[in-house]
């Protein structure tokens, strides 16, 4: 048993018992309920086992990776932060609204420009901020939404 972790995990009492309910009902995610088990496994406060990353990966069949995580995410932010994932933001705002998203697909089901066969992505991309949609718009977005516009209408 190594108590020279980096990240030492110290629960209290009523923490301990808490996670032991945690990891013990079936209604936590399988990911919370593992995060849970390794800090129970962890905890080097008198009434914990304080075992290594290595014996706790091995017995609850993940990585030390996870471990060393969990312990750090513990140490920084709590309980919750060990147990529960951070809500992603998207880094960009999306571009389009589904309104926007209806004109481009009824721009590209109308008919295609004279001297053209049909519509290309670039073509498309061109036509919307001509017609004063967006200010600027890449051919991938309006890939993406002609995608999103075939798949919801089955």
């Amino acid at each position: 048993m190594s108590r020279n972790q980096k990240h030492p995990v110290n629960l209290s009492s009523d923490e301990r018992a808490w996670l032991e309910r945690f990891a013990s009902t079936g209604s936590p995610s399988a990911r919370a309920a593992l995060h849970a088990r390794v800090l129970l496994r962890a905890d080097q406060s008198p009434e914990g086992p304080g075992c290594a990353n290595a014996v706790i990966a091995e017995s609850l069949g993940c990585c030390e990776q996870t471990i060393t995580r969990v312990r750090a995410r513990f140490a920084g932010g709590g309980l919750e932060s060990a147990l529960h994932r951070k809500r992603q933001e998207p880094r960009q705002p999306r571009k389009l609204d589904g309104r926007l998203e209806a004109q481009i697909i009824a721009l590209a089901c109308a008919e295609a420009p004279e001297g053209r066969c049909g519509w290309s992505l670039r073509l498309l991309a061109e036509r919307t901020v001509e017609l004063g949609h967006v200010d600027s718009i890449s051919h991938e977005t309006v890939r993406q939404a002609l995608k999103r516009g075939v798949s919801s209408r089955g």
